[in-house]
């Protein structure tokens, strides 16, 4: 018997591929389909325990909790262990959508639900379809692209408009302002792209700039 999808020219890799990708998107929509309205939080794997932006992202992940949303992350060390960590010990839902890497990233232990992904889209796609906002502390390569992934994805209707809120305006003062100038200044983005980010200085600011969005229905 053959699938619809598969024809003679499909390598049998191929072929094992296409499966996984499916499974993974059972597991994670089986998994996240009875959570709360919860919010994303990204962050440095290298944040250590004694870093400010650890003691932010703590807070944040408890506030979130206690206000009744659930908390995902990308269930590793750094950021994400700490947003896990001030969710679980709240009793809140705590998820870790956690990437299988060659370095082998370890989730952390503060999580009540896991999925483990081997495919970087297939776990992007669970981060948007189940959040409500993003909350993006300082980091690297990783938390710089699901920034800019899910503020593109609302730049082109993909998906409809949600908070984008960066944590820390010392360290996103560079790129919110380059962002501006030239960027938007050259018409290469317009004002309303830009105003997808807000800036919080604070956990608390966090947790309002998310009640104001779904306010007016962002």
């Amino acid at each position: 018997m053959k699938f619809p999808f598969v024809t003679d020219r499909l390598a049998a890799q191929d072929i094992r591929m296409i499966f996984r990708v499916v499974a993974e998107f059972v597991d994670g929509l089986e998994t996240l389909a009875t959570i709360p309205p919860a919010v994303s939080v990204f962050g440095s794997t290298h944040t250590g325990r004694d870093d400010p932006a650890y003691a932010m992202a703590e807070q944040i992940g408890r506030l979130l909790a206690q206000h009744g949303y659930a908390v995902i992350t990308g269930g590793g060390p750094g950021a994400m262990e700490a947003a896990n960590k001030g969710a679980y010990e709240v009793g809140g839902v705590s998820v870790g959508l956690n990437i299988e890497l060659p370095q082998q990233q370890e989730p952390n232990r503060y999580l009540t639900n896991l999925v483990n992904f081997q495919h970087f889209f297939v776990r992007k796609v669970m981060f948007v379809k189940h959040s409500i906002a993003f909350v993006i502390l300082p980091g690297g390569y990783g938390t710089l692209d699901e920034m800019f992934e899910s503020i593109t994805l609302i730049q082109t209707r993909k998906i409809k408009p949600f908070p984008v809120i960066l944590v820390g305006n010392d360290y996103w003062r560079g790129l919110h302002e380059w962002l501006r100038d030239p960027v938007m200044n050259e018409g290469k983005i317009t004002p309303n792209d830009l105003a997808t980010l807000k800036i919080a200085h604070n956990p608390e600011e966090v947790i309002q700039l998310i009640k104001d969005s779904s306010t007016f229905g962002l």
